[in-house]
């Protein structure tokens, strides 16, 4: 199940959606200590990441800034 989870996390809107192995990789520290409760196929890991995102590591913000700029995002973990 946790390897499932890992495969399906990102972190930025529409996480559970988007396969960006940065992201992945990233995150999902930041996933299993901020957001574990949230079923990471859902809106509300979104709304957890933007709530937590003071909290992110270093590593999850450069990532979701990385995948941003690679995507033409418009917010980034440290934005708003």
């Amino acid at each position: 199940m946790a390897l499932l989870t890992l495969t399906s996390l990102t972190a930025t809107p529409a996480l559970a959606q988007r396969d960006d192995q940065g992201l992945q990789m990233n995150c999902a520290g930041d996933y299993f200590k901020l957001c574990a409760g949230a079923d990471p196929d859902s809106p509300e890991v979104e709304r957890c990441f933007a709530r937590n995102r003071a909290r992110l590591s270093p590593q999850c913000r450069a990532a979701i800034t990385a995948y941003d700029r690679k995507t033409g995002g418009t917010k980034g973990a440290d934005e708003q």
